[in-house]
């Protein structure tokens, strides 16, 4: 019996762009049915990688730990080499992912043309920085992703006991019409300020929404300055993969520029994704016919970055404080409506 062809993909970047790969891995394997598709990435992303139907095994690479010496980096790619991977791509344009891509001597080696270490590809992809995400990334296969056709939503299995964890929460706390916020990001200057999340979560109680907050462990002191009757803290309970099985049956999500935009997208639900210090045109903001996102582009100042910083640089935050909590309101009822 011959051995089975393998493709690897390698996105060693953070959960968001995780889960925008996987448009590109759900093509792929339609049109390469017969071979088995491995997706090389940090450990914090595996669960993601690995509820994705179409992928055969995630395989977690710690860049940050225990594969983070060059000893360990080297002794890894060979193991990775033995896998003998016919094709490799690399929608990550780390220095690290082309070194991998570079040594695992592959017949066929693609990467976008502005990664690092151009020459380690036997091909390279446009990257438009016009495009959204997940288009970009299908440069991959080929240009036939125009006009709307690159709207994928991400496919995403729950396990049966994520799914009882769920609604598990919900009966217990007798919760069914129920709205999503998420507070939190990595990046301090993308987060709306708490104070005006305060009068949205206010705005919308009063409607007889409950509010449900989500995010990591590290956003449970951020939800908790929300807490109020009828909001319930989830932040650090749910993995990534319960998330979306929670997402799907909430009737708005509202978000920072950061990795729930995603998670909203593979729940297919309405989602409106705040932009403080960022802006749409990155190409990360929620894209099915469902959703919105919303931002006060009136700066000189903005984008101060294209991810964000500790602080404002100047010292202002016009971008958020600008952006009052009744637009967002405004935006958000809109929304709720569109859905019915």
């Amino acid at each position: 019996m011959s051995e089975e062809k393998k493709i690897l993909v390698i996105q060693t970047a953070f959960p968001g762009d995780a889960i925008l790969t996987l448009p590109l891995i759900q093509e792929l394997k339609k049109k390469k049915h017969e071979y088995l598709i491995d997706v090389l990435c940090i450990p914090s992303t595996v669960d993601i990688f690995a509820a994705s139907p179409y992928v055969n095994s995630a395989i977690p690479f710690d860049k940050k730990g225990k594969q983070k010496s060059i000893v360990a980096f080297v002794r890894f790619i060979k193991q990775l080499r033995s896998n003998k991977y016919e094709i490799v791509y690399s929608p990550h344009r780390s220095l690290r992912s082309a070194l991998i891509a570079l040594n695992l001597s592959s017949k066929e080696t693609i990467g976008f043309e502005n990664s690092s270490l151009k020459f380690a590809f036997k091909k390279t992809v446009t990257y438009d920085p016009t495009a959204h995400e997940v288009r970009r990334n299908l440069e991959f296969i080929g240009d036939e992703y125009q006009e709307d056709k690159w709207r994928i939503i991400p496919e995403v299995k729950v396990a049966q006991e994520s799914k009882q964890k769920v609604t598990r929460f919900l009966i217990e706390n007798k919760i069914d019409k129920f709205m999503t916020i998420a507070p939190g990001s990595l990046w301090e200057t993308k987060k709306y300020p708490i104070e005006f999340f305060k009068q949205i979560v206010e705005h919308f109680t009063n409607l007889k929404y409950k509010m449900i907050l989500i995010g990591g462990a590290e956003d449970k002191l951020l939800c908790e300055a929300l807490k109020k009757e009828n909001v319930y803290i989830t932040a650090g309970d749910f993995s990534f993969v319960e998330t979306i099985e929670l997402l799907r049956s909430a009737s708005l999500l509202i978000c920072n520029d950061s990795a729930p935009t995603h998670l909203g997208m593979c729940a297919d639900i309405p989602v409106l994704t705040i932009y403080c210090s960022t802006v749409p045109r990155f190409g990360f903001y929620p894209y099915n016919k469902k959703s919105d996102y919303i931002s006060f582009d009136d700066l000189i100042c903005k984008p101060c970055g294209i991810h964000g910083f500790s602080k404002c640089p100047l010292d202002t935050f016009d971008c958020a404080k600008l952006l009052v909590p009744n637009l967002v309101i405004e935006r958000a009822e809109k929304l709720l409506a569109n859905a019915g």
